[in-house]
């Protein structure tokens, strides 16, 4: 039975102030899964991981906090929502200090690992709250708005907060700016939130370890297939993270109350939806950590002019995020995030082209082309889950859609960022200049920070030769996941146009669309 030990908030004013507290977390969560893209390359010197590390760093966040986000919400009910994500905003600011004095790179994955627990302690309690808080419904739909809009602000602009804060402050700066926000998510939650509760909530950690051990084993798999590790423990470990998946998903068929309803794949717009937002997230995932280190390594962009370059894409998501669900009102949802991601295509087909020596002008054109892209299927995956589902399984469904948007990102960064990290080591092994000693050669396998920190240690003409040898490598591995994105997207774009069909124009009356509607089998 649910119990609410705090009243609502009686005055409006008191709930929109409740909502900011909800909203400005949920913004810094997702603009962590990006900050460290431009910071990556300063990260990189100070700490001196390998490559595979480097993703490890980028990437072990939204791993655990997409594995636990369903578990959390489960414990959230359980302990209290708003208990938990006190106790989540604390652990996420002590960590963020602890991480910002970190100098071995093993260290730093762990406490970038303990971060996504902190975000998957906090992030279901900011949506569920927003339902305790405004009991209205058309209240309660702009607060959902309002709140899906910080979140696709904070993926669009943790580069450009990084490189503001690298242009003035180190690398530490981007973990050290969480603590503010957490000091101000706990004192303000106990003020300005209703506390909630369902004691009958029963808490499947086990199947929440399943989950991220799953996720974990495949990804670390790709990632050794991609470092050129002996290809038979690799393969093992691919198969053991499918064999527990595979566990995972026969343990959720069998429970009464499962973590996480996989019976709502059965209906065509959770699937479809949920799908077409994985694969999109993905490829763009993949190709906007190598571009933000591009800017960088190879145009020789300062991080704040590299964060200031990606500021006319953001602002174009933003604004494409702000329209779709007008567009929706007006035009099958299907088609409006198809177009979106045919856009997309484009612009990964415009990376394929980029060179060492590509004019910054058309570097950021592309980039405009392609970034905005996602904002379609980001703006309407989450209400096009809701809505196709029973009241009953809203919950489910919402917390279905909240997993895949922070692991969409996570998984291009690992997988695709992966293919462009074997791109680069194919190419750099092939086009290593004569004169290079075999340590500083190792070194420059590596990655292309440690090739060209090494160049600058040698003789000027085979430190240039090396310096343009790891920047064309490292292009030729941008231009090849811009290819696979592209592939992605277009995949995406079908099954978006097919499988999303049925969905009739969300400004239509109920009694126009009625015939569409699906409910879970």
């Amino acid at each position: 039975m649910t119990e609410i030990n705090a009243p609502a908030p009686q005055t409006q004013a008191k709930q929109w102030w409740g909502l900011a507290v909800l909203v400005i977390p949920s913004t810094l969560l997702f603009m962590m899964l990006t900050i460290l893209f431009l910071a990556a390359p300063k990260m990189a010197a100070d700490l001196g991981p390998t490559s595979a590390q480097l993703l490890w760093i980028l990437d072990i966040y939204g791993f655990v906090m997409a594995g636990f986000l369903v578990a959390m919400g489960v414990v959230g009910d359980r302990v209290g929502k708003r208990r938990l994500m006190v106790i989540g905003a604390v652990v996420f600011g002590l960590v963020s200090i602890a991480a910002a004095m970190t100098t071995i790179p093993e260290l730093m994955i762990a406490w970038r690992a303990v971060l996504g627990l902190g975000g998957a302690m906090m992030l279901p309690s900011t949506l569920g709250l927003i339902f305790v808080l405004f009991a209205e419904p058309k209240a309660r739909g702009i607060a959902i708005g309002v709140w899906a809009g910080g979140i696709s602000a904070g993926v669009a602009l943790g580069p450009l907060l990084s490189g503001l804060l690298l242009e003035v402050f180190g690398w530490e700066a981007t973990f050290l700016v969480a603590v503010p926000v957490m000091a101000l998510v706990a004192i303000g939650a106990p003020l300005l939130l209703p506390e909630h509760k369902d004691e009958t909530a029963r808490i499947d950690i086990f199947s929440a370890l399943l989950l991220v051990a799953a996720l974990l084993g495949i990804i670390y798999g790709i990632k050794r297939f991609a470092t050129q590790e002996p290809v038979g423990p690799t393969a093992g470990l691919l198969i053991a993270g499918m064999l527990v998946g595979l566990w995972f998903v026969i343990r959720q068929l069998r429970s009464v109350n499962p973590l996480l309803d996989v019976r709502l794949f059965a209906n065509r717009t959770v699937s479809g939806a949920l799908t077409v937002f994985l694969l999109s997230a993905a490829a763009l995932g993949g190709v906007y950590s190598l571009f933000t280190q591009y800017l960088q390594q190879v145009q020789g962009l300062s991080p704040m002019q590299a964060g200031l370059s990606i500021i006319p894409a953001a602002a174009v998501l933003i604004v494409v995020s702000t329209l779709s669900p007008m567009f929706a009102r007006k035009f099958r949802p299907g088609s409006v995030i198809a177009l979106g991601l045919l856009t997309q295509v484009v612009g990964y087909i415009l990376f394929t082209q980029l060179d060492a020596g590509t004019g910054l002008a058309f570097v950021i054109a592309s980039f405009v082309i392609t970034y905005p892209g996602v904002a379609p299927s980001m703006a309407l995956t989450t209400d096009l889950v809701v809505s196709s589902v029973p009241p009953n399984k809203a919950g489910g469904a919402s917390g279905l859609a909240t997993t895949v948007n922070d692991l969409g990102i996570s998984l291009g960064v690992a997988v695709i960022g992966s293919v462009g990290i074997a791109t680069y080591r194919s190419k750099i092994t092939d086009t290593l200049p004569d004169g290079v000693p075999p340590e500083a050669a190792v070194v420059a396998k590596t990655g292309i920070d440690g090739a060209l920190a090494t160049a600058s240690q040698l003789p000027d003409a085979v430190g240039a030769s090396l310096a343009t040898a790891a920047q064309q490598a490292f292009t030729s591995g941008l231009n090849i996941t811009g290819l696979v994105s592209a592939v992605i997207a277009a995949l995406a774009a079908l099954i978006a146009a097919t499988q999303l069909r049925h969905i009739r124009p969300t400004g239509e009356t109920a009694s126009e669309s009625s015939s569409t509607e699906e409910s879970v089998r």
